[in-house]
């Protein structure tokens, strides 16, 4: 049972999105330019290192959420996204794509610099500034994120299919709030 009334009928996030849009607007902003503008890693990419970070940190929702989003937007789909949260370094996953995600561990773990061997690594493995930027901020932003959901207590969707009908979504429309 959330810690606040979210009497709106939506979980996780949506339904604290909902509550109070006008916090929602810069939040779906940020995530709009976080995981959908355009950058050097593609979205499913973007979106695979939002649901590591999820599931790192627990948070059921946004690991669900974020997990639906990058299979939809990935070569492998769920397969693929399934292996990459269980075990980066065993997953079908490039060289780089195993790195970034060693960088955004190391930013979910805690709030000091990330390792130069992770810096080294993910240059190494082609890399770029951008790339390592973005797999910082996008892992510090879900963190956040993550914490929001989780601190409220907020209520898992009952709908199996949620998830899925959600990436229809955040695929076509994006974060906004028209979303």
């Amino acid at each position: 049972m959330p810690h606040i009334a979210i009497d709106n009928g939506q979980p996780g996030i949506s339904g604290l999105l909902a509550l109070r849009p006008d916090t929602a607007a810069p939040l779906g902003m940020l995530a709009d330019a976080l995981l959908r503008d355009p950058a050097p890693m593609s979205r499913g990419e973007r979106e695979l290192v939002a649901a590591y970070v999820s599931r790192l940190n627990g948070t059921r929702f946004c690991e669900g959420s974020h997990s639906a989003f990058a299979a939809a937007q990935l070569d492998g789909g769920e397969e693929l996204v399934k292996a990459a949260l269980t075990d980066p370094s065993s997953a079908p996953l490039t060289e780089r794509m195993r790195a970034l995600l060693r960088i955004a561990a190391e930013v979910q773990k805690q709030a000091k610099p990330v390792s130069r061997e992770a810096v080294a690594a993910a240059r190494a493995a082609g890399a770029g500034d951008t790339e390592i930027h973005d797999t910082v901020l996008i892992a510090a932003a879900f963190c956040m994120y993550n914490r929001y959901v989780d601190a409220l207590d907020t209520d898992l969707p009952e709908d199996p299919g949620y998830y899925a009908e959600g990436a229809k979504r955040i695929v076509e429309a994006g974060y906004g709030l028209e979303s």
